[in-house]
Formats: structure tokens, C-alpha cells, sequence
């Protein structure tokens, strides 16, 4: 296996875009892949919330998680990924439109919380030992909704999809992803690599023999990026391929933005109020008007109840 050029060797690009997933293919065999940069959209979300570092960091490595799965959908509704187990923190989750707009909130003990190093924590001493992770597309309209389970093995999150890539019958698929804290901005970069199917029904054995060495250099190639180069936001994604994948020949495509959006408004939180019955208004209304409060953007909103005459039309 040949070794990375040296920075002598390096094509000079313009400057690194950030928030962004790029589409990539290895000339040399059927790998197609993603990069993911991620930097002021994630300050974005975190911001939000308040939530202390550990909390931060995994919502942090679940939004860029789910904006690579993402990437490789094609659909027009949302595509979710939860975390839930009995652990100090019961619940996170992080969704993405079909616009790449993600957000991401969690459900914690802020007092067991505390008490973990995220540093050095696996994932269960977070999550608890009966934790999962959800994948979970959602078309919109009449379409059937999927669901994929795995349940929590690894210290981070691109381990846990590992465990799930190698238990599914999808196509191969391995990742790596990190999470860094670059003063006191979050950042999260990562590189996903999926070896496609071939086109012939009938593969001869030769093909098919070359196809997994590809597979095996390619997943050994990506295994070499290092923490640093996944999260400089100085580093153009093009020249992290460069360095990478020089010998298999990269192609590239033109990269697609990341925005953090919210879908909550005053409209649904007026249909989801108009199924309760009126007790359970009467129960949540202050001097007139129910507060609620958006847990994805921490939107708060002061919502007059519905009458009886709505709730009947």
C-alpha cells in the first residue's frame, strides 16, 4: 500500500468551504463517498440549548452522524437518528430535511451527567445498557416509513453505525467521524465510504475479487485520517481526498450546503392542542395562554387554548 504524498504533492485549492456534505467517487473502482464539514451551523444548534459539554459533545457527533446517513437517501421527507436508553441521558436526536436543514436536542440528568468524562466514557455509561440507536426515514405523504434498530456498541457513535452497517443487508458502508472543540466553538468533520453495487447481474469471479481489494484498500486508506484533518477547518475537503485517495483517482461534485432549520410552529402546536381534551387545557393554561416550548430551537411559544367550538369544527 502506497503511503500519502507529501504536502509538496498537494494540489493547491481555493479556500475550504464549511457546512457543507461532498459527494466523491474513486475513479479506480464502485466507491462512492461523502465528506462532511460542519462548523457554525453546529455552534448554532448547540447554542440553543445550554446544555453542559458532555451533552454538547454527543449532540455534536449525532447531528454529523446524521448528516452523512442522510446524504446517501433520496427522499423529500425527513430522515431522523435517535439515541434512547436507561442511562443519564435517556434521549437524543438529531433530523435532516430533504434541504440538509438539521437539528438536534437531547433529554439528560443534568446530575449524573456531570459526573462523566466524555473523553473516556463509552457510550452506554451514557446511554445505559438497554440503548439503541434508531435510523429512521420518513418519506412524507402516503409512503411507508422505514426503521433500522441496532443497539449501542463502541465508544462513539461511527462505531455504533459500524455495528449496525455490518448487521444490515445494505451495502457496505464504513465511516469515520470526529467531533473537536476548537476554542469554545464545536466543530465536526467526517468521511463515508460505500462500496456500490455492480451494474452486470452476472459478476465473474475476477471482477468480483478485485472489487473487495478496492473495498479493503480503500476502507485501510480512509482509516489512515487522522483526528486533525477531519476537523482543521483550514483543510479544503478537496485536498483531505487528495491526500487520501490520490492513487485511486478522486472525482468530486459540486458540495451541498448545511443549514440549521426548525419546522415547529404556532400552526402545529394549534392542531396537536385541538386533540386534548378540555381538562388537560384548563390543567396547562396561565392567565389565558399555554406556554410551550419548542425542544429542538428552544423557541418559546404563548398559545391562546382552543375554545369548545374549535375543538368540535
Amino acid at each position: 500500500m502506497s503511503k500519502k504524498p507529501t504536502e509538496e504533492t498537494i494540489v493547491d485549492f481555493p479556500l475550504p468551504s464549511d457546512n457543507i456534505v461532498q459527494t466523491f467517487q474513486l475513479e479506480s473502482s464502485s466507491i462512492r463517498g461523502r465528506v462532511l464539514k460542519i462548523g457554525s451551523v453546529l455552534e448554532e444548534i448547540i447554542q440553543k440549548h445550554g446544555y453542559p459539554e458532555t451533552v454538547n459533545y454527543l449532540i455534536a457527533e449525532l447531528t454529523g452522524l446524521s448528516l452523512l446517513l442522510a446524504s446517501i437517501l433520496k427522499y423529500d421527507g425527513v430522515f431522523t437518528l435517535q439515541l434512547q436508553g436507561d442511562g443519564p441521558i435517556s434521549m437524543m436526536v438529531a433530523d435532516v430535511d430533504a434541504d440538509n436543514g438539521v437539528r438536534a436536542c437531547a433529554t439528560f440528568d443534568a446530575d449524573k451527567v456531570a459526573e462523566i468524562d466524555y473523553k473516556k466514557a463509552q457510550l452506554k455509561d451514557f446511554f445505559g445498557e438497554k440503548s439503541y440507536l434508531a435510523f429512521t426515514v420518513d418519506p412524507g405523504g402516503d409512503m411507508d416509513r422505514y426503521q433500522g434498530i441496532v443497539s449501542l456498541e463502541g465508544a462513539s457513535l461511527s462505531e455504533a453505525a459500524d455495528h449496525y452497517f455490518q448487521q444490515s443487508e445494505q451495502l457496505q458502508t464504513t465511516l469515520k467521524l470526529k467531533v473537536k472543540k476548537l476554542g469554545k466553538s464545536w466543530r465536526a468533520g467526517g468521511i463515508m465510504i460505500q462500496r456500490m453495487p455492480l451494474d452486470s447481474k452476472v459478476v465473474q469471479e475476477e471482477v468480483k475479487e478485485s472489487g473487495d481489494e478496492d473495498w479493503s484498500r480503500s476502507s485501510i486508506l480512509l482509516g489512515t485520517v487522522t483526528d486533525e484533518e477531519l476537523t482543521d477547518p483550514r483543510l479544503h475537503e478537496n485536498t483531505l481526498l487528495t491526500r487520501l485517495f490520490h492513487e485511486e483517482g478522486v472525482r468530486v461534485y459540486t458540495p451541498e450546503p448545511i443549514i440549521h432549520t426548525c419546522r415547529c410552529s404556532e400552526r402545529k402546536l394549534d392542531n396537536v392542542l385541538a386533540t386534548l381534551p378540555l381538562e388537560d387545557l384548563e390543567h396547562i393554561t396561565i392567565d389565558g395562554k399555554i406556554e410551550i416550548k419548542c425542544e429542538f430551537c428552544s423557541k418559546i411559544y404563548r398559545i391562546e387554548p382552543p375554545q369548545e367550538t374549535d375543538k368540535k369544527s
